[in-house]
């Protein structure tokens, strides 16, 4: 479950999008170093619900996607600092960096530099608007993102939308879509790569449903609520206890569900005979078929509705989805014990892959700031740390 074993990364990024493309890369066995500020680290460090982590720099937000890093403390604007990350870069295969573009050129870093000490270099840049274009110097957070690129828009219903999505999900696909593209360039290594992520351009990327309605069919996207409009009955219904969604996107499961719920009567109606029909009238199908769930509540629809071949799935919480047997069963929780920094347990998020039928892991939880500046700077032969700290180097 190490296909990247042997691939040694260096993580210049702060935050979420970058930290989180390297935490998918060290899932996959690759040797992940964090290249930190001395002295504050990544600003995740001080972010999370827990204000006493976040003032001991191992904040939530930080520990929630940087389990089996290495940490390192280095000053990029200091001229000894420069050229211990160029040594680095020599023994490494890939940079990840989520700066403002540019940022990286003025330090004497960018991609044409540090390809002279590694030329099978992949760096890949991660930002808002991408490399180049009118918005390149823009910068850029996850609700930005989510507001430019159309998301908003169309979440929420029509009388409450704009609503941004309820966790970082622009920040979140750029990570993704970078640890994609360098896993894929890990597959040629015959030369150097420079790969230019837009959080912009990888959240648009994942809305192909909505987008290709408006450019291939002209119909523009709206907010639809819990309502998905590609057929009927399908969206989220009340019950006689919570709510629950249900997914009859066939008509043979359109008539189980009509017979099931004891309204065979429904599949006779011509404002319901068919897929169109349904869509049209929707709502009036919605109240008619919410009449019926009046009398169970949800959890008990839920089985016996996937009983018999019709999708369904109670709305949960955050926690009742983390308690669920299916997520408790499969290995995507990970328990630390004792946690240098923290000081005591804490359990976070694996990947959502599983691989030759096991959960990808990694080894160790996340680092304390400069945690292992001896073990990674001894290798490249600096020995007098001390005289580096001083200096402001690490």
């Amino acid at each position: 479950m190490t296909p990247l074993s042997g691939i040694r990364v260096l993580d210049l990024t702060n935050v979420l999008a970058g930290p989180f493309c390297c935490h998918q890369l060290a899932h996959m066995g690759a040797e992940v170093i964090k290249v930190e500020a001395p002295g504050r680290g990544d600003l995740a460090r001080n972010l999370g619900s827990d204000p006493g982590l976040n003032a001991m720099g191992m904040g939530i937000s930080f520990l929630a996607q940087n389990a089996g890093k290495k940490s390192v403390t280095l000053n990029l604007k200091h001229p000894k600092g420069k050229a211990m990350l160029c040594k680095m870069v020599k023994g490494a295969d890939v940079l990840v960096e989520n700066f403002r573009p540019g940022v990286m050129a003025k330090l004497g870093l960018d991609f044409e530099t540090l390809r002279t000490h590694n030329p099978r270099l992949i760096y890949a840049a991660i930002s808002g608007f991408g490399q180049d274009g009118d918005w390149v110097h823009r910068p850029a957070y996850d609700q930005i993102i989510q507001g430019m690129s159309g998301v908003m828009s169309i979440t929420g219903a029509p009388d409450t939308a704009p609503y941004r999505v309820g966790y970082p999900l622009a920040d979140t696909i750029g990570g993704l879509t970078a640890a994609f593209a360098v896993a894929a360039a890990l597959g040629d290594r015959s030369k150097a790569h420079f790969i230019d992520v837009s959080m912009l351009e990888a959240t648009i990327a994942t809305m192909g449903w909505v987008v290709s309605n408006y450019l291939i069919g002209g119909t523009e996207p709206a907010a639809h609520g819990n309502e998905n409009t590609t057929s009927a009955p399908s969206g989220t219904f009340q019950t006689g206890e919570g709510l629950i969604n249900i997914a009859a996107n066939k008509d043979e499961q359109w008539v189980l569900l009509a017979k099931h719920i004891a309204r065979p009567d429904l599949i006779e109606r011509d404002d319901f005979a068919t897929r169109e029909a349904r869509k049209a009238n929707r709502f009036r199908l919605k109240g008619e078929i919410e009449q019926a769930l009046s009398t169970k509540p949800a959890l008990q629809w839920e089985q016996e509705l996937n009983a018999i071949g019709v999708p369904a799935g109670v709305v949960l919480t955050v926690p009742e989805a983390l308690a669920s047997p299916v997520i408790q069963s499969r290995g995507m929780i990970a328990q630390f014990a004792n946690v240098p920094g923290v000081g005591r347990d804490i359990q976070t998020l694996r990947t959502g892959i599983k691989w030759d039928g096991g959960a990808p892991q990694v080894d160790s939880p996340p680092p304390r700031l400069g945690q292992h500046n001896q073990e990674i700077f001894g290798k490249l032969g600096y020995r007098d740390l001390n005289s580096l700290e001083q200096e402001g180097v690490i």
